[in-house]
């Protein structure tokens, strides 16, 4: 185990963050223009990927690498070195693809904490981390597929409204099932 997070905890970390995530946009649909220009903001595509950065490099000097040990040092060096022609060189959805790189990251801990337990509500946490995984994937390859996104969902104050509100019983059902089963 790389992270020692218990599904309890984990569970209060995802449906804290979906609600979060949600209630603004549920509360003030007017954050709708925010969200549209998040694709190519230069602030978010720094400030992500040095995050992720950061929980890389920390997650590369700590966790076994078993016969690939040898690699560890020329790999510190490499991913900053990475880093910088990245900021250098790559701002075209920066953001969408450094948010990417934070789902891939942020769905390990999720799929830990759910591991070999018997409770068939740890499935919730387990759904939402292969979401973060597909959704990651989908980022960092096709980072225009977020604007689209967004896009359509701003299209109308109702689906707006409906897709916050989707995200918001999600997690409060993800949150009552931390406190309440795990």
């Amino acid at each position: 185990m790389i992270y020692h997070l218990s599904l309890q905890l984990a569970g209060v970390i995802a449906g804290a963050f979906l609600i979060l995530m949600s209630l603004p946009g549920l509360l003030k649909p007017d954050l709708a223009g925010v969200a549209q220009r998040f694709p190519r903001s230069r602030v978010a595509g720094v400030v992500l990927l040095t995050v992720d950065l950061i929980w890389f490099v920390w997650l590369l000097a700590t966790i076994d690498m078993g016969e690939f040990a040898a690699f560890r040092k020329p790999l510190l060096i490499f991913f900053p070195i990475l880093y910088v022609l990245t900021l250098l060189f790559v701002w075209e959805f920066l953001a969408v693809r450094a948010l990417g790189i934070f789902c891939l990251l942020a769905a390990e801990p999720l799929l830990d904490a759910a591991f070999l337990r018997y409770e068939a509500s740890r499935l919730l946490i387990t759904v939402f981390a292969y979401l973060l995984v597909v959704a990651g994937l989908f980022w960092v390859m096709i980072p225009y597929l977020l604007r689209d996104q967004i896009n359509w969902s701003t299209r109308s104050a109702g689906r707006w409204r409906l897709m916050h509100g989707v995200a918001l019983v999600y997690g409060a059902v993800i949150l009552a099932f931390a406190f309440l089963r795990y």
